[in-house]
């Protein structure tokens, strides 16, 4: 009989989030507490337990993602100001020359989405995406799929980006180790489906060449070099630190002094810090900008991250609510006495979750809730863990549609009605989604 109440309080859990998002339009934030709060209810949490899954939940979660959402925040902001994610595209798109223009979006759109949002992404260089249509004839969904396909691959899979920082907090994952696997799947799927599998949905018909059309290519030199200076800083330092912190962990070095210097300066907190600092010198101060201008971005950017990490939150009190009345037990127990793997059930409820109400990030954030409230009582490693949270994120892109604000900026930008942009972005975003998963099932089954 307590079994069936917990399973009663999950499903009826995620229904009520549901219907308040779907139904009755609630703010993500409110409807993940309310949904939090009614799975305790059922679950036969007192009320001090629920209010201390709360407390817990959002303190623990917060403790880690506030700080790397709002530096990342502050340093996408930057970016954007300085012009950097243009020059970064104009820069490639010189180097490799028209030929390459579909290689070119695709790689700007994986770097740039690092630090900086997946609308964003859309909104500063979707008019080169334009400009190339106009200028080639081609039809702008030739280079529009590759640039988006690298946006919304990085977004979804690879660190600073909030949506992973989130989950690899909620299931224990190490920040570096979640960038390195994430970029190792993340990579080959960005190629696969932005440059190959687009073009089975681009259609065959070109655009009326404007032979005034001008596409602008010249990029400030020192410009790119700050750019790859402080995105790359930051990232190798993190990298670094994750490398020598699991090396000196399992005992294949030894700890000293070094190895603490580069945990510390690797940790996300500190070298975000760096980063971000780089980036007010070199994409602020020495690009002109006033302390009033640099001020004033930063001030700005901080607002939609207010928003992100609030949600992030509300995901951390979920998940502890689920730990607490023991239906992740409950759960973890009859997956190791069954067939059922936790990398699938992971997968489907992002899948399920992202369908029914259009957000990446809540869909994120219930499906690591559930999952994580399992993880306990089975036996993963690292290794494990980040394949679970590469799982989720894949989930978290599928079928991009209507309730999707995500969507509705591709329809705005590429001029497209509704059921051309059903049968681009949203067949796309499934591509990328379902073979990002075929492959991180197969590299679980196999590690």
């Amino acid at each position: 009989m307590e079994e069936l109440q917990l399973i009663f309080a999950i499903v009826t859990g995620i229904a009520l989030l549901l219907l308040l998002i779907i139904k009755f339009k609630t703010n993500a934030f409110l409807s993940l507490l309310l949904a939090s709060i009614w799975v305790g209810l059922l679950g036969g949490l007192s009320g001090e337990m629920i209010i201390s899954s709360i407390s817990r939940g959002m303190g623990d979660t917060l403790a880690f993602v506030a700080t790397i959402v709002g530096l990342g925040a502050i340093f996408g902001a930057l970016l954007e100001h300085s012009g950097g994610a243009k020059g970064l595209a104009k820069y490639l798109l010189k180097k490799g020359g028209e030929t390459k223009s579909r290689l070119a979006l695709l790689v700007t759109g994986f770097i740039v989405s690092i630090p900086v949002f997946f609308d964003v992404g859309i909104i500063i260089l979707m008019p080169i995406v334009n400009a190339l249509s106009k200028k080639s004839g081609k039809h702008v969904l030739y280079f529009a799929l590759p640039l988006l396909t690298g946006l919304g691959v990085t977004h979804s899979f690879i660190p600073p980006t909030p949506g992973p920082v989130a989950v690899a907090d909620i299931l224990s994952v190490d920040i570096g180790y979640a960038i390195m696997i994430g970029s190792v799947i993340g990579l080959p799927i960005a190629i696969l489906c932005g440059l190959i599998m687009s073009k089975w949905i681009t259609p065959k018909v070109a655009e009326m060449v404007d032979s005034k059309a001008e596409l602008v290519t010249e990029y400030d030199p020192s410009l790119i070099k700050s750019i790859f200076l402080v995105l790359g800083i930051p990232i190798g330092l993190i990298l670094l630190g994750s490398l020598f912190g699991t090396l000196a962990r399992e005992g294949l070095i030894a700890q000293s002094k070094i190895i603490e210097i580069l945990g510390f300066i690797g940790h996300p907190f500190v070298s975000l810090v760096i980063g971000t600092l780089l980036a007010l010198y070199f994409l602020g101060k020495k690009r002109r900008s006033s302390k009033e201008e640099l001020f004033d971005v930063a001030n700005r950017s901080l607002g939609p991250a207010g928003s992100i990490i609030l949600i992030t939150g509300a995901g951390g009190v979920l998940k502890q609510t689920m730990i607490n009345t023991g239906i992740g037990d409950m759960i973890g127990q009859a997956m190791q006495s069954g067939a059922f793997s936790i990398v699938l059930l992971a997968y489907l409820v992002s899948v399920l979750v992202r369908i029914m109400q259009g957000s990446a990030t809540v869909a994120m954030l219930t499906a690591a809730g559930i999952v994580a409230a399992i993880m306990p009582g089975l036996d993963l490693s690292m290794m494990d863990k980040t394949l679970i949270m590469m799982a989720i994120a894949a989930g978290s892109i599928v079928l991009s549609h209507v309730n999707d604000s995500g969507f509705w900026l591709v329809n705005r930008y590429l001029n497209q009605s509704v059921q051309q942009t059903l049968k681009s972005w949203t067949i796309q975003s499934s591509m990328i989604s379902i073979t990002s998963f075929t492959l991180i099932f197969i590299l679980y089954q196999v590690l």
